[in-house]
């Protein structure tokens, strides 16, 4: 049951962001918080008591914010996160609920750095030549669109074990344990024989590390850029920017 005259918070959680928000909202009076989260985040526990688990699609979402009735929603999900962001912004535009989009901000090339942006993973067939070998850091989702790169070695870093094969041939899965640091990211790619890195435009300090390793051995990366943020949603890149908006509800 929320406090009399608390505002009822949802906040989809996912993002090292959504844990610091969750963190902020929980020493502030005045708020209840529902955190949801697709899956347990790795590393420490999650600052709030949080459910896991999706909603059961649009109609599941609906349902739930009928019931619970919130007097907002944040979507703190991943960056990558398109199709729950998407279905985020679609429903809440439809019952009228105030909705932000809180996110990191993008990584920015700088001097030195060897990047070229790219819109889907498919356009890098005519990017990165036959034969070399390929760093990919994106992660499992998503990994069948890269078997346009057969014909390289195609390395997958992974943070736990594989639930199955590669989805195609001369792929193979890296399993390594962060944090990672930049001499140790040199020392893998160099190990490794990398031609190239595929990576998603994360943003952040915490994988950071293998774009420095990357400008420093003068290596290219192959850029994935951001899915675009839905239209007509409030956006917010720090926590300060973030806790203004739930401030002025």
């Amino acid at each position: 049951m929320a406090k009399d005259g608390a505002k009822k918070i949802l906040l989809l959680a996912g993002s090292g962001e959504s844990r610091a928000l969750a963190q902020a909202l929980a020493w502030r009076e005045g708020f209840d918080l529902h955190a949801r989260l697709a899956r347990p985040m790795r590393g420490r526990a999650f600052p709030v008591p949080a459910t896991t688990g999706g909603f059961g699609g649009a109609k599941g979402f609906r349902a739930f914010l009928d019931d619970w009735q919130p007097d907002a929603v944040i979507d703190a999900t991943h960056p990558y996160a398109e199709a729950i962001t998407a279905r985020t912004a679609e429903v809440c535009a439809e019952l009228g609920l105030p909705l932000l989009h809180h996110e990191r901000a993008p990584w920015v090339a700088g001097p030195g750095d060897d990047w070229v942006e790219i819109a889907a993973p498919e356009d890098c067939r005519n990017l990165i030549p036959e034969r070399a070998c390929v760093f990919l850091g994106t992660g499992r989702a998503g990994l069948e669109r890269f078997a346009c790169l057969e014909g390289r070695r195609i390395i997958c870093r992974q943070l736990d074990m594989a639930d199955g094969p590669f989805p195609f041939e001369g792929g193979e899965f890296l399993l390594s344990v962060p944090p990672f640091s930049v001499e140790e990211e040199m020392k893998l790619f160099h190990r490794l024989e990398v031609d190239w890195l595929v990576v998603k435009n994360a943003g952040g300090a915490g994988a950071r590390p293998k774009l420095d390793a990357a400008r420093a051995m003068g290596l290219p990366v192959a850029m994935l850029a951001r899915p675009p943020a839905p239209e007509g949603v409030a956006r917010a890149e720090s926590l300060q920017d973030a806790m203004d908006w739930v401030e002025a509800l």
